[in-house]
């Protein structure tokens, strides 16, 4: 079975990307993975408005990416895999992939200004990934979404 890992987050290009993934995965008879990214906060000397801000950032990356499962499920019938992971985008999405073997592609979003850092990152290294990489502009529409998935 294919996985097509897809990194989450509040931007057009990341709903792209995930589209594009799943109807890869409803053709391909695969599932989907969402990676949901907490970036590390800055250190606060008050703890608890510390652990507020932590808290409340989890709350809405778990939201968001729930959001997309409950699409994801009512489209294909299949619920896809959620992690939310807090840390450096580029090792967190290293260790999911070496955590998960399973995993078929990397689905990334790319901006219409310019790449962001995870897809700078990782096409740099992309000959060294255990999975092909997939890049889809953020600024496909939906028919060519069809068309290329």
């Amino acid at each position: 079975m294919r996985v097509y890992l897809v990194i989450m987050d509040e931007t057009d290009e990341a709903r792209v990307a995930l589209r594009f993934a799943a109807r890869r995965a409803a053709r391909t008879g695969g599932l989907i993975h969402l990676l949901a990214l907490l970036p590390k906060q800055e250190f606060s000397p008050f703890g608890g408005v510390q652990a507020t801000i932590e808290a409340e950032a989890r709350a809405r990356a778990e939201a968001m990416v729930t959001a997309a499962a409950g699409s994801l499920a009512s489209e294909s019938g299949r619920p896809p895999v959620i992690a939310v992971k807090e840390g450096d985008g580029v090792t967190v999405v290293r260790d999911y992939l070496a955590e998960h073997p399973e995993v078929s592609a990397l689905v990334l979003g790319a901006e219409s200004n310019g790449p962001g850092p995870l897809v700078s990152h990782f096409a740099g290294i992309s000959g060294q990934l255990p999975c092909p990489l997939y890049i889809v502009p953020g600024g496909l529409d939906e028919a060519a979404i069809a068309d290329l998935s």
